[in-house]
This record gives C-alpha cells, sequence and structure tokens, in this order.
C-alpha cells in the first residue's frame, strides 16, 4: 500500500511568477514556464536549500538559525484568489501582488490539503506542500499602492485562503496550461491533534 495516495483532484497552472529582490517588493514577476530545481525556481529570493529561521519557527529556532527551506514556493488557489477579491470589493487579485510563484485551479478547499501532500505536473517535477501560508500585512501594502484603499482589507478576507507553501521533491518543468494533480498522505488525522493546540 503506497504511502502517498493520488487522488481524483488535478488542477490547472493559470499562473506562475517569481520574486526576484525581497528588499524592494514583494511582488513577483510574472513568467510562462518555470524550471523547478532542488532549490526552488532560478532566481526566486525565496529560493534554496535552507534559509534562515524567522518568526514562523520562533517555537523552536533562534531568529537567523540555518534550516531546511520548505518555503520554496508559494502557490495559491485561483478560486481562493476570487474569493478573497470579493469580500475585498475588488473585481480581480493580481496573484503578482501576493508574491506568488504558482496559481491552480481546480483543487477545492486549497489551502486545507494536509501537510506533505504532493502537487505533481506532467513532466513528473513534485511538489511537496509544506503547510497553510497564514496572511500577512506586505501583501496589503502592495495592494495599497496600485488600489488605494484596499490594502488593509487583504489580510481579514484573506484568512484560511492563503494558499500553502512548498518545497521541490522532483526537479523538472512546469507551464502555464499544465495539469497538476494531488497525492496526499495514507494515514488518519492524528487523534490528539485538537489538544496539541490547545
Amino acid at each position: 500500500m503506497p504511502a502517498l495516495k493520488p487522488t481524483s483532484f488535478a488542477g490547472q497552472v493559470v499562473w506562475l511568477g517569481r520574486v526576484t529582490d525581497i528588499e524592494t517588493t514583494l511582488r513577483s514577476e510574472r513568467l510562462n514556464d518555470v524550471y523547478l530545481g532542488f532549490a526552488g525556481i532560478e532566481g526566486e529570493c525565496h529560493g534554496g536549500l535552507t534559509r534562515p529561521a524567522c518568526v514562523r519557527t520562533k517555537a523552536q529556532y533562534p531568529k537567523g538559525t540555518e534550516i531546511r527551506n520548505v518555503r520554496q514556493l508559494t502557490i495559491l488557489s485561483q478560486e481562493e484568489l476570487d474569493g478573497i477579491a470579493a469580500d475585498m470589493g475588488l473585481d480581480s487579485l493580481d496573484p503578482a501582488w501576493l508574491g506568488a510563484s504558482m496559481v491552480v485551479k481546480g483543487i477545492p478547499d486549497f489551502s486545507h490539503v494536509p501537510p506533505s501532500s504532493r502537487l505533481q505536473a506532467a513532466s513528473g517535477a513534485s511538489l511537496t506542500v509544506d503547510m497553510e501560508n497564514r496572511p500577512c500585512i506586505y501583501p496589503g501594502r502592495e495592494i495599497e499602492k496600485d488600489r488605494k484603499g484596499f490594502g488593509p482589507r487583504f489580510k481579514p478576507a484573506a484568512e484560511n485562503r492563503r494558499g500553502v507553501t512548498a518545497w521541490v521533491e522532483r526537479e523538472g518543468p512546469v507551464a502555464l496550461g499544465d495539469s497538476i494533480t494531488l497525492h496526499v498522505p495514507d494515514q488518519p488525522v492524528w487523534a490528539h491533534l485538537e489538544a496539541a493546540r490547545g
């Protein structure tokens, strides 16, 4: 019995991008295709095999500690982006404002796919989902530059819809229009999860 099970859920890659200078802007540049290497997308400032620990891991490591980089890509759902935009009062939400690496369409409740799920492209390139990406204030600052008055609306509207972070498990190319299939871990939910969160 495989530890990872292919599902009937397949999405389509509808947007690709990379952030090249995080010191200047979170904004992604749009791309038609990417090569997913073991360090992520070439030229992506979130790439690399390791990264310094940040506020997200402050309960585990001192800030700046070198740790494995499981946040090489930010992957969003087109359906969730549409929902965020509607709740913000916008017609649409540009993935570039959010520093997106990839947007997929067709996988329901995408931000809550199980950690360690795989997203496998037709080329065989595979991404391992780290976990849900939580909303922060930085995309709101990018939105505010282009849509005055709307930036502060992003964080509350994006709650539970901010997508996931992921790292490259198998290298390969991905292009706009490619199919991407969801594979999930074949294990029950840990019975003590709620107690551990408390």
